[in-house]
């Protein structure tokens, strides 16, 4: 007698199917951030492979391995601090004044670190955005001039910046300003194609970029042989009458990148979600080295910028050395070709980068105010229309840079205050809140920046 499998086929039994589910109420679904949002930094590129937090996977390494998972925003932030605008500052103030101004660098460089901390722990404790935070905090027409002002800021500096890379090309190939327009567009589309593979990549690039500079302007730096004792005599808190106070009343007016102030929260802001406020306090302090270090090497940058100028025309009675162009030129006359070339491929480098940077900031700027968004590429492309149109028609670049100096200085209230305002708030940061002390900084510093760029904003106006 054949037995029959244990596998089968039963003979037909009564079957009555599970109870249907209903699907779930769309309005209790928890809302859904725009697919286009540029960072992915809602949910992790990883699974966390049985870690009990977003925090601890990412130092599963440990050691400097660990940590280094960690860091990268500040540096993408720091690239606006070393844009053509500032090649351009830095380079008439040494020229004019040699090393007298070389405080000025530092206490700006201090002030931008300070700033650019509280905009990471903004994002830290809230895991929202600046802009964000604005527009649940403020009212609507409040935060609808809010976005505009930011978006018109982030359109006038990437200006500047687009023309930048633009100005590198022709002084190293000599193509035509708008041929050379093209080309940095199409190479800033390769860049921003970067952040459909992850946070991490775009920040790699942004970093080796700020990285040319650094070594750039090392090697020019290291071409002039600056005078020891003049450079630390840079240090001491001193003027030469009324121009230079004003040009370091435009220094300091400029510290603040107020796209950057929006970009920075955003970057930390769900990078690696906090699970407690241990957690929070851990990220916080990696977040303090990382704008310690970015922002250190920034000031480095514009440090070696007037130093370079002092040491190279100062000394030599060409003071009125005020544009890019004029500084490449007398680096070749004097230096030879290599500090001239190594110019060019740090001001290329620095307009690449902070253009980019720009792009994205404009991107948070627009989601996070008015909770809409459109393709990064479209907005890259609306953004370098004024800077190709600028450059078909032959304007002056000088008078561009200062054009997108006065925008900054315009739109540096309407981030720094909100800032201040929004970190001083136990509602808004809970462990994380500003001590008094700092949030008095916090004012003193705004105060200070605020009047600096009034009396510029007039003088460039009136003048």
């Amino acid at each position: 007698m054949t037995r029959r499998p244990s596998h089968a086929i039963k003979p037909f039994e009564s079957y009555s199917p599970p109870p249907r589910v209903p699907p779930p109420d769309p309005a209790l679904r928890p809302p859904r951030r725009p697919p286009s949002h540029e960072f992915r930094t809602d949910r992790p590129e990883h699974p966390l492979l049985g870690f009990d937090s977003h925090l601890r996977y990412s130092r599963r390494r440990g050691g400097w391995r660990g940590a280094l998972a960690l860091f990268g925003p500040a540096f993408v932030a720091a690239v606006a601090y070393v844009d053509p605008g500032n090649f351009a500052t830095n380079i008439a103030g040494g020229a004019k004044y040699g090393y007298l101004l070389v405080w000025v660098v530092v206490m700006a460089n201090v002030i931008a670190m300070f700033v650019q901390y509280l905009s990471a722990k903004l994002g830290i404790a809230t895991g929202l955005s600046l802009p964000e935070l604005c527009r649940q905090c403020f009212s609507r027409p409040v935060t609808l001039g809010l976005w505009v002002q930011a978006e018109i800021v982030a359109i006038a500096t990437d200006l500047a910046e687009f023309l930048g890379a633009a100005i590198a090309l022709n002084l190293l190939f000599g193509i035509h300003p708008f041929v050379a327009g093209v080309i940095t567009a199409i190479v800033a589309f390769g860049i921003l194609a970067l952040q459909t593979r992850g946070y991490r990549r775009f920040e790699v690039v942004i970093a080796g970029l700020f990285a040319i500079v650094f070594l750039g302007f090392l090697y020019d730096l290291a071409s002039v042989s600056p005078d020891g004792g003049e450079w630390a005599r840079g240090f001491i808190p001193d003027f030469a009458g009324t121009g230079s106070f004003v040009l370091a009343a435009g220094i300091l007016g400029a510290t603040v990148m107020p796209h950057v102030v929006y970009l920075h929260s955003s970057l930390t802001a769900n990078r690696i979600p906090g699970r407690d406020t241990e957690e929070r306090r851990e990220l916080l302090r990696f977040q303090r080295f990382d704008v310690f270090v970015a922002l250190g090497l920034a000031g480095v940058l514009n440090m070696a910028l007037l130093v370079v100028a002092a040491a190279l025309f100062h000394t030599s009675g060409d003071t009125d050395v005020t544009t890019i162009k004029q500084a490449h030129t007398g680096l070749q006359e004097l230096e030879g070709s290599g500090a001239g070339v190594a110019f060019a491929i740090a001001l290329l480098a620095s307009g690449l980068s902070s253009s980019s940077v720009g792009t994205f900031a404009g991107q948070v700027v627009m989601q996070g105010f008015i909770d809409r968004s459109i393709p990064l590429f479209v907005r890259r492309a609306l953004t370098m229309a004024p800077s190709l149109v600028v450059l078909a028609i032959g304007v002056n670049p000088t008078i561009v840079l200062i054009f997108s100096q006065v925008v900054l200085s315009f739109g540096i209230p309407f981030a720094l205050v909100p800032l201040v305002l929004l970190t001083r708030r136990r509602s808004t940061m809970a462990a994380l809140v500003n001590r008094p002390w700092t949030t008095a900084s916090a004012w003193i510093v705004a105060a200070m920046i605020i009047c600096l760029n009034g009396v510029l904003l007039v003088r460039a106006i009136v003048g």
